[in-house]
């Protein structure tokens, strides 16, 4: 964790907070936009004028500011929202590189560079003409407190905050990258959508400056389509993607997969009929209190492989008269990350009664119940229980799933290996314990899934991974939702 957190501190360059211009990157050629501003819609015909001091649309951007600065609590949140500070095409280009799946610069991939350039220089001129007319002031001027990038103060309290300029050229930079990349639309848009954020965290703007950014960057790229020069070059951009990438993405250059592909993937709930379904990171009774981030819909995900031995677990289970109930199975990166945020914010604890009574919420990374990496993000995990179906009831464990505890090892109160119960509960802080018929529901899960393949985790009954996962070293970054 203190290695991740100072390479993304060490990554905040000397920032450029100029609004007049790009700063180029080693680019002789000037920004030569599509059409002149007289050229583009006037936002003013259409963009709503912002929110009124005394209604409810400004209470939200007031109680909006107010979540940036919690934001500002979490040290790689807050180098990100640092980083985008920078008004250039060099930030655009350092940020947007990784989620779009190849490198961009002006010498190695000109094609993508010059549309970027010309395509974002197009874009911000068509919020001129509302930012010079409303002249909002900013949420830092309101309050009278310094922003979390104070080196843009003098020139911001000049400039009128809506719409937003940065997320102008953030989300139209996501989207002509999401048009030569359809691909990586999901992590290209999402990294779009933090951009805009970033915004708000520094102080430098109100959640509604950020929501009329988007929609006139939205505007703005729409227009560009009209233009035969962009769609000449576009097609310039996407033939220069696809020659350097040979088909693949920059994340394929080692040889592994690319994390944004879904397609080796399928639905547990077509895979699978008979689980039952009760995705714990899409609702709010979880460890965190919250949806997580990357669940867009309450279904699971499961490489091929590893769901076709799970349907033969199911099989199993069921002769023996359960069903499979899953809890979680593939997660994104964005929900390690989540995890990660949480756990660093310690006065964060509503749902400590529930899941780590007997823990400090500080000791969570030093013992390993919260890491920057998962084994469900490599798509071959699976988090579940039994469900009995004479009594129309989830068997009984002796514990819930997710429960931070010695409780909730395999080996507490008996040995998995052989399967006794022996009561020893010594592990347990508080001596809390469970009975002879909890363990042996444990043991009848632990070993249906070991006789088709998948291995236990020695902290968590509920936790297996397949044996033979088919990507042991992809962490996959696509959202959890209906495959297509």
């Amino acid at each position: 964790m203190k290695k991740i957190l100072m390479w993304m501190l060490a990554a905040i360059p000397m920032l450029c907070s100029s609004q007049s211009g790009f700063a180029q990157v080693a680019d002789t050629e000037k920004a030569n936009p599509y059409f002149h501003t007289s050229d583009m819609p006037d936002m003013l015909h259409f963009l709503p004028a912002p929110p009124d001091t005394t209604g409810e649309h400004f209470a939200h951007d007031v109680m909006r500011y107010f979540w940036g600065k919690q934001q500002r609590l979490n040290p790689e949140r807050a180098a990100i929202a640092m980083r985008d500070a920078e008004y250039s095409l060099d930030c655009i280009i350092r940020e947007f590189s990784e989620p779009f799946g190849l490198k961009i610069s002006p010498t190695e991939t000109p094609e993508i560079y010059r549309l970027l350039r010309d395509g974002t220089a197009t874009a911000e001129k068509i919020g001129t003409l509302p930012k010079k007319h409303y002249m909002r002031k900013r949420p830092f001027m309101r309050f009278q407190e310094h922003m979390l990038s104070s080196w843009e103060e003098d020139e911001l309290r000049h400039n009128g905050s809506y719409p937003s300029g940065h997320t102008i050229l953030g989300w139209s930079s996501a989207l002509l990258l999401s048009e030569i990349n359809p691909a990586r639309i999901d992590t290209i848009m999402a990294r779009g959508y933090m951009y805009g954020e970033s915004r708000v965290i520094v102080g430098a703007h109100w959640q509604s400056d950020v929501d009329a950014g988007r929609l006139v960057a939205s505007v703005a790229i729409a227009k560009l389509h009209t233009s035969d020069r962009f769609l000449k070059q576009m097609q310039k951009a996407r033939e220069e993607f696809a020659k350097k990438t040979k088909g693949k993405n920059w994340a394929e250059a080692d040889g592994s997969v690319d994390p944004a592909d879904a397609s080796q993937f399928t639905t547990l709930a077509e895979a699978v009929p008979d689980a039952i379904m009760e995705i714990r990171y899409y609702g709010t009774y979880n460890f965190v209190g919250d949806r997580i981030d990357g669940y867009l819909e309450p279904t699971a995900l499961l490489t091929k492989r590893a769901a076709d031995s799970l349907r033969a677990v199911s099989d199993d289970v069921k002769a023996q008269g359960y069903r499979l109930k899953i809890y979680d199975a593939y997660r994104p990166q964005m929900g390690v990350d989540h995890f990660v945020r949480w756990a660093q914010n310690i006065g964060d604890t509503r749902m400590k009664s529930y899941f780590y009574p007997d823990l400090d919420k500080s000791v969570l990374f030093e013992q390993e119940y919260i890491n920057e990496r998962s084994g469900h993000t490599r798509g071959s995990t699976v988090d579940l229980t039994l469900f009995d179906m004479a009594t129309e009831k989830e068997l009984d464990m002796g514990g819930t799933f997710d429960w931070f505890g010695p409780e909730s090892h395999p080996d507490f109160c008996g040995n998995p290996e052989t399967g006794q119960y022996t009561g020893d509960n010594s592990k347990s802080p508080t001596g809390r314990s469970i009975t002879a018929e909890q363990f042996r529901h444990r043991m009848i899960l632990r070993q249906a899934m070991m006789r088709h393949g998948f291995k236990p985790l020695s902290s968590e009954w509920w936790h297996f991974t397949l044996k033979d996962e088919p990507f042991p070293d992809t962490y996959f970054t696509f959202p959890v939702k209906q495959l297509k």
